[in-house]
C-alpha cells in the first residue's frame, strides 16, 4: 500500500511522512490552506489535474480519505475520485462527517460534498465524528476525539485492505473486492470481537450495529465482504 498526502496547505505537507507528497494548487493559494473554502480546494485539485493523474498510475484500487466541511478535502476529493474513475481504479472514499461542536455551516459543506463525491467514487463510507462523540463521552477532551476519529478512519480503511494483502482461512483476493465495492454507492464497514460458542454470530451482529459508523440499513445490501 502506498500512501499519497495531497493538500493545499505547505506547512501541513512538510509534517506528513507519506512517501509521495502532492501540494495541490500552489498558484491559487500560495500554499496556504483553502480557507474552508471547497470552491477553491476544487479549482486547486484542477489545476493540479496531471499531476494527480500521475501519482495514480498504475494503482488498481485507491483509497480517498478526507475530513468533509473544510475547503481541501470537501473540494479536491471529488476530483481525485472522478480522475481516478476515469483511470479505470476501483475507488473507495472513506469521509468524516464534522463534530457538531464545529457549527451548522461546516457539517452543510460537508454533506454538500459527500453527495458530489458520491457521485465519482465507486463505495463511500462516511464515519459521522458526532458518534464518535457519543461513545467517548461528552467530557473527552477535544485532541482525543479529534485522534479517535482519525482512527475510526484508518481502522476502516485498513480493514478493507487488509482483506487483499493478509491471507485467511478464506482467502479474499481483488477480484472479490472489486465485485462487490464497484459502483456500490453507499458502504457501512464494522468490526468486531466476539468469545464462547456463538462467538462468529455475535461478532457479525456487532459488526452490522457499530456506533461509529453512519446509520446505514443493510437489508437492502447487493454485496458484503467478511
Amino acid at each position: 500500500v502506498d500512501f499519497i498526502n495531497a493538500n493545499t496547505d505547505a506547512q501541513a505537507l512538510n509534517r506528513s511522512s507519506a512517501r509521495t507528497i502532492l501540494q495541490l494548487g500552489a498558484g491559487v493559494t500560495k500554499g496556504l490552506g483553502a480557507g474552508a473554502d471547497p470552491a477553491v480546494g476544487r479549482q486547486a485539485a484542477l489545476e493540479d489535474r496531471e499531476r494527480i493523474i500521475e501519482a495514480l498510475e498504475g494503482a488498481d484500487m485507491v483509497f480517498i480519505t478526507a475530513g468533509m466541511g473544510g475547503g481541501t478535502g470537501t473540494g479536491a476529493a471529488p476530483i481525485v475520485a472522478q480522475l481516478a474513475r476515469e483511470a479505470g481504479i476501483l475507488t473507495v472514499a472513506v469521509v468524516t462527517k464534522p463534530f457538531p461542536f464545529e457549527g451548522r455551516s461546516r457539517l452543510k459543506i460537508a454533506e454538500q460534498g459527500i453527495e458530489e463525491l458520491s457521485e465519482h467514487c465507486d463505495s463511500l463510507i462516511t464515519i459521522p465524528n458526532e458518534k464518535v462523540l457519543q461513545v467517548m463521552g461528552p467530557q473527552a477532551p477535544l485532541l482525543d476525539a479529534f485522534a479517535r476519529a482519525n482512527d475510526v478512519l484508518l481502522n476502516a480503511v485498513q480493514g478493507i485492505s487488509e482483506l487483499i494483502t493478509r491471507p485467511g482461512l478464506i482467502n479474499v483476493d481483488f477480484a472479490d473486492v472489486r465485485a462487490v465495492m464497484a459502483e456500490m454507492g453507499v458502504a457501512m464497514m464494522g468490526s468486531a470481537v466476539a468469545k464462547g460458542d456463538e462467538r462468529a454470530v455475535e461478532a457479525a451482529r456487532s459488526a452490522v450495529s457499530s456506533p461509529l459508523l453512519e446509520d446505514v440499513n443493510i437489508s437492502g445490501a447487493k454485496g458484503i465482504l467478511v
